[in-house]
């Protein structure tokens, strides 16, 4: 899906992680989210009938299911748990971003950073034996950097300082685990 296009489909992202961006003039990738299992793209453009806001692209082997604009118009008016699922996942993005507003402008790196990670772990994290929670999205520095709106190398500094003093660890993989969600929920509180 690409900025732009006419909004014929919405995906339902079975495995994977997706990146939903929007490319600046000046080269500047601004990310906007990042999708993982159980979550939908594309559908706001089959709800308003206004083509596509953003990119979106994968960032590893994903499995999706598409939906056709006929079958889930039908689909939402046969079906008002549907409807109402979807109003849900709706305003709880539109309350992520009004957080991402705030935190743009009220926190410094370390706080918006610690902030993002917790809510990614809030809303796809795997708990383990050891209490800790794995985050099963592949998280480059670049996309967090986007997300956190901030420099690679700044998001770097911050992931280093995180994982010296105990508060996460990553995988070879990009698989961040928070190991000490106190901690970082200091860092934005």
């Amino acid at each position: 899906m690409s900025l732009g296009q006419p909004g014929e489909v919405a995906y339902i992202v079975l495995t994977g992680t997706v990146k939903i961006h929007v490319e600046q003039s000046d080269g500047r990738d601004v990310v906007v989210a990042l999708r993982g299992p159980g979550e939908i793209v594309g559908e706001l453009s089959l709800v308003d009938d206004i083509p596509r806001s953003a990119s979106v692209i994968s960032l590893e082997p994903c499995t999706l299911l598409w939906i056709s604009r006929t079958t889930f118009g039908e689909c939402l008016g046969a079906m008002p748990l549907m409807a109402l699922n979807l109003v849900q996942i709706l305003a709880r993005r539109l309350r992520v971003a009004t957080t991402q507003v705030q935190l743009l402008t009220a926190q410094d790196i370390y706080g918006r950073v610690a902030h993002l990670l917790l809510r990614l772990a809030e809303e796809y994290g795997e708990p383990l034996a050891d209490g800790a929670v794995r985050i099963p999205l592949r998280l480059t520095q670049n996309d967090l950097a986007g997300l956190a709106g901030s420099s690679r190398a700044r998001v770097n500094q911050v992931l280093v300082y995180f994982r010296e003093c105990g508060y996460i660890s990553m995988d070879a993989h990009y698989r961040l685990t928070i190991r000490d969600r106190q901690a970082l929920e200091q860092r934005y509180s």
